[in-house]
């Protein structure tokens, strides 16, 4: 098998495994656990299989190339804020506090650190796995195109059990295409430097826009 299908065949593997983990009732922070050593630990595996390659080039850390991620960060971060109160009314958010906390054990009393987890690490974690590996690393082996495209698939693919149940299958639909073109503006951020501080900074500020309106849907602003 080329380095290109096993990147492929490892990646998907991560996606389907983390499939069933939050088709569990499990508690988040378990599967917090579970999410962090599988998104680590198949990297790890792939270059097990490959001793030779340029295993964590992807981690250098480039300070040039984050004044445009930080001003696309704010950015990002008042853009998602402007469209909940703009189009907002025209959703039903009433179900995802509720779904969160039958499902995963999210609540009022535990968001607060959830939310720290989620803009921070988690952030970390899925741009280490999708850009870092799915893109920069494939895209070493095949084409820029297939790598952009098939990195910010499965990005947007990832998701669809982790949303499952939280939004009406309109909006559902619509924030999956977005995570795509979400994982394309991502990749494009870290190609040049070939680094994923870039895109995982952005990220991590749009987390912390759908945390803020977490606090406002749990009424804890």
């Amino acid at each position: 098998m080329t380095r290109k299908y096993q990147i492929i065949f490892f990646v998907i593997l991560g996606c389907l495994l983390m499939a069933f983990v939050d088709f569990t009732k499990m508690h988040y922070v378990p599967k917090a656990v579970l999410k962090i050593g599988t998104f680590l630990s198949i990297p790890f595996l792939y270059h097990s299989f490959n001793p030779d390659a340029n295993r964590w080039d992807f981690l250098k850390f480039k300070q040039k190339s984050m004044k445009v991620s930080i001003l696309l960060g704010v950015a990002i971060y008042a853009l998602i804020l402007i469209a909940y109160f703009l189009i907002g009314s025209y959703f039903d958010f009433s179900n995802v506090t509720h779904v969160l906390n039958d499902t995963v054990g999210v609540n009022a009393g535990n968001f607060l650190y959830i939310s720290i987890y989620i803009s921070l690490i988690n952030s970390f974690i899925e741009e280490f796995f999708f850009r870092g590996f799915a893109f920069l690393t494939l895209r070493k082996h095949t084409t820029r195109k297939f790598a952009m495209l098939f990195s910010s698939i499965a990005f947007s693919i990832y998701h669809v059990t982790l949303m499952a149940g939280l939004f009406n299958f309109s909006l559902y639909i619509l924030l999956l295409l977005a995570l795509v073109i979400a994982g394309v503006l991502f990749n494009m951020l870290d190609e040049k430097q070939g680094t994923i501080y870039p895109s995982w900074l952005v990220h991590a500020c749009a987390n912390f826009a759908i945390n803020t309106i977490g606090f406002i849907l749990l009424e804890m602003l």
